[in-house]
């Protein structure tokens, strides 16, 4: 990770134990899960407490990657409403993918009260902001279709939005009271201490460089030459998915997330600014979104270069951001700056994978990874142990490229160029 621009807020626990549990090369194992990201470590903590031996490879350091260094907004549901989830899956799929969708909030939460984790957070609700007509109608649709279903939502005016975020700009917006937010580097450590204590092996700087099957075993190589054997692998490396598995890559479109965090408000602006706590998600085409972290900061983030940063100035679009949103933070230090990488698929759906038989892969978290990867997890642990393949909400899929995936980069730059452009003609 380039430094010292790039320096996160978020910090491990202190009780948080160092993890560096290999099972002896050559050993066999049940499940061996690449990737020590939430997804990776919720499968292990389940898979493990279903009875199934479990490693996790972690090519770098638990927490180093995309579940360590997001903004920890829990949000429940997915990029689409229930009606269209309805509309395009059998209604039997459809009903159960909207019911999962509506559970992944409660994953966290319930999961940080029942274990006793060492995690900040705060649950009062994540709000959408409508900044134009078209958006505060599609507020107005959500909205009626998730009271329908009795889920703790409300639709604001522009007042009430106005007194919940103290940001300028808004015409009104959406509140899912089922949502919140942590500290997602403490939560990623606090799943890995869990896991290793439910009698997981959890092995640090180990790259997977080789998956061969012989006989209905695989071998799982890594870089530093130990090589173990396992009946299943799960490969959980989202956004960093490199070439382990032929043409798995080319189905996301990996993007950089670029965050900044001010120096802790000043009491008189601390309490106009998210008094409540919520989170926030802008309605623009290149969103942002912020929240306040435990120590008072404002953390704010969204889509930066294609390219790794180079320089401070590279998050500046995202200072310019703030100081629109709240013109009296013009003379509140930014005081850290950092990025990570998602994954967003075509279709803005994770996509579950099973190109040959005891080899899972899962990409896709589309910005809302803590919570649906948490409760994904579970579900792919289930599977695991059960063989039943209804347990997974997502459907399994075939690998499929994404046409000219190799021109990404430049398609996409120019994508948010464009979007960049009509979002502030909105302005």
């Amino acid at each position: 990770m380039p430094a010292p621009f790039s320096d996160p807020i978020w910090r491990k626990p202190q009780a948080a134990s160092a993890v560096q549990s290999l099972f002896p090369s050559g050993d066999r194992v049940d499940v061996v899960i690449v990737g020590g990201g939430i997804m990776g470590l919720s499968t292990a903590l389940h898979a493990s407490r279903l009875g199934l031996s479990v490693q996790v490879l972690e090519a770098g350091e638990i927490g180093q990657g995309a579940s360590g260094l997001n903004g920890g907004q829990v949000i429940p549901g997915l990029k689409y409403d229930p009606e269209w989830l309805l509309e395009h899956f059998d209604p039997e799929r459809g009903e159960a993918l909207v019911n999962f969708a509506a559970s992944t909030a409660d994953a966290v939460f319930e999961l940080i009260r029942d274990e006793k984790l060492a995690v900040p957070f705060v649950r009062n609700g994540w709000i959408q902001a409508a900044h134009t007509e078209v958006a505060l109608k599609a507020a107005a649709n959500r909205d009626r279709q998730w009271r329908a279903r009795g889920a703790d939502v409300k639709l604001l005016s522009q007042a009430e939005i106005a007194a919940m975020t103290g940001a300028q700009g808004y015409l009104g917006g959406w509140l899912d009271r089922r949502a919140g937010v942590i500290d997602p580097l403490a939560y990623t450590s606090e799943l890995a201490r869990i896991a290793a204590a439910a009698g997981v092996g959890i092995a640090e700087r180990q790259k997977v460089v080789r998956l061969a099957n012989a006989a209905g075993v695989w071998r799982i190589s890594t870089e530093n030459g130990p090589e173990l054997h396992a009946k299943t692998v799960v490969l959980a490396t989202n956004a960093y998915t490199d070439g382990l598995i032929p043409g798995l890559a080319e189905t996301i479109v990996p993007l950089h997330s670029f965050q900044i965090a001010t120096a802790p408000l000043p009491p008189n602006l601390a309490a106009t600014i998210l008094p409540e706590g919520q989170a926030v998600s802008d309605s623009r085409r290149i969103l942002i979104y912020y929240r306040k972290s435990a120590d008072g900061r404002l953390v704010l983030g969204g889509r930066g270069r294609m390219a790794l940063p180079t320089s401070p100035s590279d998050w500046a679009h995202l200072e310019r951001a703030l100081l629109r949103l709240y013109p009296a933070l013009s003379g509140v230090a930014i005081e850290k700056r950092w990025f990570g990488r998602v994954a967003m698929t075509p279709d803005h759906l994770p996509h579950i994978h099973e190109p040959e038989q005891g080899l899972l892969a899962v990409v896709g978290c589309q910005g809302r990874g803590v919570g649906l990867m948490t409760a994904l997890g579970e579900r792919i642990a289930t599977y695991l142990s059960s063989g039943d393949a209804r347990q997974l909400p997502f459907p399994v899929s075939p690998i499929r490229p994404i046409p000219f995936h190799a021109f990404r980069q430049v398609g996409v730059a120019a994508t948010i160029a464009w979007y960049r452009l009509l979002d502030a003609l909105e302005r």
